[in-house]
């Protein structure tokens, strides 16, 4: 009879020489290179860098966001990259790393400022390299989510406070870059809050899309998308989304009032139109229709629609008070003039792409701020940041046209980065060889290709 395991007994010895693991995240050092990231941050970071110093404070920043793409979770998992110098250079040492980081958390905006513009430079140039591959390229507007999450603590850090879920921690107000249906999305803001932070405060939501328009290429700042759930549909927000000269269009969640619901019931069977699934088929059991004739919106901005959906929920699902006739109703608004109000209703659910957003920064680095002062911590959050765009663009750079394009983390890191490889020296050159059965083996290789043939940066 056979088992499932192997009986052969496996000796084990470490003695091998030129072998690599994390061999994939080659492909991640080439983005950080092609699209300039590298330099920028350098040039960004120079004045926190002592005299004498032999490692660049951008090298660093550079580095713990690569060793939070390979799925670490805190400043001492660089270890996995200092082992290995053949393919990431040489690393700091844990005591340099937390120098920098107390050093750039003593001056907070000035290094925040540095790092945020340092990303936006490299930003331009892979949306750039990228083409029709880039946001806005095809000249729809660059949809910009908002959303907020909750990052439990599990130490007394500073600013770490009870959330409204009745947990522990911190309340970061996020901003994502959608990248549509063929990719996924990167992050323009990561914007460090308290746990007691509030879901609706339009200061924060301002102050999330101000970070977030700053990190997008000039020329197409006028033609943004704001989505955010209700948490963002305030009339301070609003009518900061649609003051003169920010050419900014909006689709925002809304709040059911009593006049909503009130509007609802005066509605004509024949107002409602089917709603759409995902597929931008006809939906059964769910409607749209427009209340912006029924309802009063003075103060409110002018040229904004109320459009509300009605579904059946699903069996099991508990119903609530604000649920009519045994449907449930949601509402956004928008300034969109014209369209179907199926395909805008569709276009406002597809920002529940921002959960999966968050999820894979999550997987990145967020679910754990691993240091103790808020100051430090939001230097995390822009690392973060760094990790998260650097999947992103070697995803947009090198692996459109396949499946790996929209992969999350932990996929790209289970099928193209963990792969093992052995360094070769030959004809004055380093060659990579990486396990010839490896099932994701020409993926890698044809990304690694594609990089290799973008101009490098000047």
């Amino acid at each position: 009879m056979q088992t499932i395991a192997s009986n052969r007994k496996i000796s084990v010895s470490a003695d091998a020489n030129g072998l690599l693991s994390h061999a994939g995240g080659l492909l991640l050092t080439r983005t950080l290179a092609i699209t300039g990231l590298d330099r920028a941050l350098s040039h960004e970071l120079e004045r926190w860098r002592p005299s004498r110093a032999v490692h660049d404070p951008g090298k660093v920043i550079a580095d713990l966001a690569l060793t939070l793409a390979l799925g670490g979770d805190c400043l001492a998992d660089i270890a996995l990259l200092r082992c290995q110098p053949q393919l990431f250079g040489p690393v700091a040492s844990d005591p340099t790393i937390s120098r920098l980081i107390d050093r750039l958390a003593a001056d907070p905006v000035r290094a925040l400022k540095a790092i945020r513009a340092a990303r936006a430079t490299a930003r331009q140039r892979a949306w750039h390299l990228a083409g029709d591959h880039a946001p806005g390229a095809d000249g729809q507007p660059v949809i910009v989510d908002l959303d907020a999450t909750i990052v439990i603590s599990h130490s007394d850090k500073q600013h770490a406070a009870p959330t409204w879920k009745k947990s522990y921690g911190f309340h970061p107000m996020t901003a994502f870059a959608d990248h549509g249906p063929s990719g996924g999305g990167e992050p323009l803001a990561l914007l460090l809050r308290p746990g007691n932070a509030g879901s609706n405060t339009a200061a924060d939501h301002i102050e999330a899309t101000r970070l977030a328009l700053a990190q997008l290429p000039k020329h197409l700042r006028r033609n943004v998308l704001i989505r955010t759930d209700s948490g963002g549909g305030t009339r301070e927000f609003l009518t900061w989304l649609t003051r003169p000269g920010r050419w900014l269009k909006y689709s925002i969640g809304f709040t059911l009032t009593d006049d909503i619901a009130q509007a609802i019931g005066k509605l004509p069977a024949t107002a409602w139109t089917p709603a759409y699934d995902a597929d931008r088929r006809p939906r059964p059991g769910a409607w749209v229709a427009e209340l912006t004739g029924l309802l009063k919106l003075t103060g409110w901005p002018k040229g904004m629609r109320v459009i509300v959906r009605k579904e059946r929920p699903h069996p099991g699902a508990q119903l609530r008070f604000t649920d009519l006739d045994g449907h449930r109703f949601t509402c956004f608004v928008t300034g969109t003039p014209g369209g179907q109000l199926a395909d805008l209703e569709l276009r406002h659910r597809r920002r529940a792409r921002a959960e999966d957003r968050i999820r894979a920064a999550k997987d990145t680095g967020l679910r754990n701020l691993p240091l103790h002062d808020f100051t430090q911590n939001q230097i995390w959050c822009e690392i973060v940041a760094l990790a998260c765009e650097l999947l992103a663009w070697a995803q947009m750079l090198a692996l459109y046209g396949t499946d790996a394009r929209r992969y999350e983390p932990k996929r790209l890191r289970l099928r193209l980065f963990a792969v093992a490889g052995r360094l070769a020296r030959g004809g004055r050159r380093l060659r990579l060889r990486i396990a010839m059965r490896w099932p994701w083996a020409d993926t890698l290789l044809t990304a690694l290709a594609r990089l290799q043939a973008l101009p490098a940066p000047t």
